[in-house]
């Protein structure tokens, strides 16, 4: 698993994949207000029908289930973020068991999620909320947690 790769090696299996992903976290970011809201409304438009059908809507209204669908967004689109980083960073520092892994992989998920707040308040009807930056940096610290604990075992 800890096989020396090349720089070329290194960067297109660890970084590429990480800056991908950081690309569409941007991309959903740098989103008007009113597109975002088309977009998660179109996803809790579908998951209130199949709770509708289920006989699950009778103690929650669409507006909460949407405020929820996008709060689950934030968590697992830095969840996956946080496993990605955690991959790109135990090959670099090429051992499982150093802290600073831990510590290099959460700190990169967490600058990037400050960034992305601040990315969206010049961003038409954005804003920023810290709350986000803590919701964004558990799911990234659950990744790299997730990823870490894998990576122990293997």
């Amino acid at each position: 698993m800890y096989a020396k790769l090349t720089t070329k090696q290194y960067v297109f299996q660890y970084i590429t994949p990480v800056l991908l992903w950081m690309g569409l976290i941007f991309w959903f970011s740098h989103q008007p207000a009113t597109d975002s809201s088309v977009l998660s409304g179109g996803i809790t438009n579908m998951v209130f029908d199949v709770m509708k059908k289920l006989g699950m809507v009778d103690h929650i209204s669409v507006d909460v289930l949407h405020h929820i669908i996008r709060k689950c967004a934030h968590f697992t689109i830095y969840f996956i973020l946080g496993v990605l980083v955690d991959r790109a960073v135990s090959m670099k520092v090429y051992t499982p068991k150093n802290p600073k892994r831990l510590i290099i992989a959460i700190a990169i998920c967490i600058l990037y999620a400050s960034s992305d707040e601040l990315h969206q308040l010049f961003i038409a009807g954005r804003g920023s909320q810290i709350k986000d930056v803590i919701l964004d940096s558990l799911g990234a610290g659950v990744g790299v947690m997730l990823h870490l604990k894998r990576t122990m075992i293997t």
